[in-house]
């Protein structure tokens, strides 16, 4: 695949993902908005040092809510969407409708992974993750959904770090993730994880 269609056709997912996941949940994010300004932001993983890592695993044993994470299947996205519409419903934000096509196409993406935390057998929350690049260097935070009895208790957290080890595993160099502008208690989240801001859409006009 040449780097224009690898460009092309992260664009057109990009563009899905966003229209799905555009609220914020947990004092996180939902990344990837449809709305034109955004903060884009990365971290390269040789920059995530040991200590700061240590650090993070340290304050999720110490947590009260411990969690199970998984890779979803199919037949998990009955239980995302479950968690998503619920997750949506509590937020302050305007309620978009999401169809079960519409997940089934971002989960049957090559690259696409949703990783479920399950706390006592309930599917608590989610995080989708997806790669950037024309060999996958880039590792993209693309969504994420906690249900309301578990939300503010650092589930959120949680599936953070499940989605820094993955992309780890998978070799990924950087890790990106995008930010609507107004929502400065994620942003300050992402920023104490040491995500740096690259770039800005404002209006419509890119800013570096």
């Amino acid at each position: 695949m040449s780097d224009e269609q690898s460009k092309s056709r992260f664009s057109l997912k990009k563009n899905r993902v966003r229209s799905a996941f555009q609220h914020v949940i947990d004092g996180i994010t939902g990344l990837f908005y449809s709305r034109i300004d955004y903060i884009q932001m990365r971290l390269p993983v040789n920059k995530i040092t040991k200590e700061f890592e240590d650090s993070l695993r340290e304050k999720i044993e110490h947590n009260v809510v411990h969690a199970k994470i998984r890779e979803a299947s199919e037949k998990d996205i009955e239980h995302i969407m479950k968690v998503y519409d619920l997750a949506w419903h509590s937020s302050p934000m305007p309620i978009r409708e999401v169809g079960k096509d519409t997940f089934l196409k971002i989960y049957k993406e090559s690259t696409s992974v949703f990783l479920i935390a399950s706390i006592d057998s309930t599917d608590a929350g989610f995080i989708l993750l997806d790669y950037e690049g024309r060999n996958n260097e880039i590792g993209i935070i693309g969504g994420l959904g906690v249900l309301p009895n578990f939300q503010h208790k650092g589930l959120g957290t949680i599936l953070a770090i499940a989605a820094w080890d993955h992309f780890k595993q998978k070799g990924a160099k950087e890790l990106r993730c995008e930010v609507y502008k107004d929502n400065m208690i994620p942003y300050a989240f992402i920023k104490s994880l040491g995500f740096e801001e690259f770039s800005r859409s404002i209006d419509g006009h890119l800013m570096k």
